[in-house]
């Protein structure tokens, strides 16, 4: 094809090509034209302003009980504790208790072969009443004048020395007879029936554990706060769902210069005998408990040392209010200075907020 055709029809593609965009771009701004007179003849509620208040829930400020928590390990003890041994030598005779005996103070658990005692003790009372005897036939000699007084004092004397002489064989005779020092329970038996005992021989161990004693430590910063009488918590990993509640009765007079603690004794009183002795005990010892105002955690801003609120004015705006704040507990934050009971705070929201903002309290805001 000749050249000269060939640009000619090049031309004419460009002329159609220009042709084809100008009857879009006219359609276009047809479109656009028509789109904004139909906007001009729009109703006028789709031209409502629309809620630009930061939603918002408040919280009331009241009081609310606080308290510090001590908590601390203890280990239970019994009230009264002991392992019951022989004071001399001799076989067992009589075994009067099974493992695990509930006891009475005085009962009889054991007895030692005691023959050759109770012989020397028959032997001693009929000395003592032969000595009686001639007492007695002395002293009317003496009253008849037939014998020296002086002979029925040294009568008296011999009847003194029988009676002591009955009293040490009677407290031999005791020392082969184990009795309860106290009621309690007895744990597990040591000694078989025939077993020679000698003294420090273990027989059994005697706990009285209707009431637990515990001991735990506390800092030396809380000295001035813990006093007797105080009630304590403690609780069991044997009996999760079993709080134990209890008193202070006791707190040591030295701090431990190591760790500079002190020992705080407590008793709890142990009816089901669930508690043992040497168990570990979580103890919980409140202090210095008092209602004071308090918000929720969240409704607290912290810059720098310092505490701020955002406090609801009452005509739909909040202003940011400076506290000082206390102890704190899950959810709770004490409140020293800066609000009265009955004002509202933002509890939810804060971070949208500012000075001033206009706010729209939702529904449910907390009481």
């Amino acid at each position: 094809m000749p050249h000269g055709v060939c640009d000619g029809i090049r031309v004419l593609k460009a002329i159609v090509a220009l042709l084809v965009l100008a009857i879009l771009a006219g359609g276009g701004l047809w479109f656009w034209s028509a789109q904004d007179r139909g906007a001009g003849n729009a109703s006028p509620a789709a031209n409502t302003a629309v809620d630009r208040r930061v939603p918002v829930r408040l919280a009331t400020v009241e009081p609310q009980r606080f308290e510090t928590i001590l908590e601390s390990l203890g280990t239970a003890q019994a009230n009264e504790s002991v392992t019951l041994t022989a004071t001399v030598t001799g076989n067992v005779s009589e075994i009067a208790f099974r493992d695990g005996d509930e006891v009475d103070v005085g009962q009889v658990l054991l007895r030692l072969a005691s023959a050759e005692e109770v012989a020397d003790q028959r032997e001693a009372q009929v000395t003592l009443t032969e000595q009686r005897r001639e007492l007695n036939r002395i002293r009317g000699l003496v009253a008849d004048g037939i014998v020296p007084r002086q002979q029925l004092d040294q009568q008296r004397s011999r009847v003194e020395e029988a009676e002591a002489r009955l009293a040490a064989m009677d407290a031999r005779l005791s020392d082969r007879v184990i009795r309860a020092p106290f009621s309690g329970v007895l744990g597990l038996r040591q000694v078989s029936t025939g077993s020679l005992v000698t003294p420090g021989t273990p027989i059994a161990d005697l706990d009285d554990i209707s009431l637990i004693k515990v001991d735990f430590t506390i800092p030396e910063r809380f000295l001035g706060a813990v006093r007797t009488g105080m009630p304590i918590e403690a609780r069991s990993v044997a009996f999760r769902d079993r709080v134990y509640e209890g008193e202070v009765t006791a707190v040591s007079t030295r701090v431990d210069i190591a760790t500079r603690t002190l020992t705080v004794r407590a008793e709890i009183d142990n009816v089901d005998l669930e508690l043992r002795p040497g168990m570990l005990l979580t103890t919980r010892l409140p202090l210095d408990p008092a209602d004071r105002l308090a918000v929720p955690e969240g409704a607290v801003i912290a810059t720098a040392d310092r505490h701020f609120v955002f406090v609801w004015a009452g005509d739909g705006k909040v202003r940011r209010q400076q506290i000082s704040v206390g102890r704190r507990q899950p959810g709770l934050v004490e409140v020293l200075d800066g609000l009265t009971e009955g004002d509202r705070v933002v509890s939810d929201g804060i971070l949208r907020v500012r000075e001033g903002t206009q706010v729209r309290v939702l529904d449910g805001d907390a009481a």
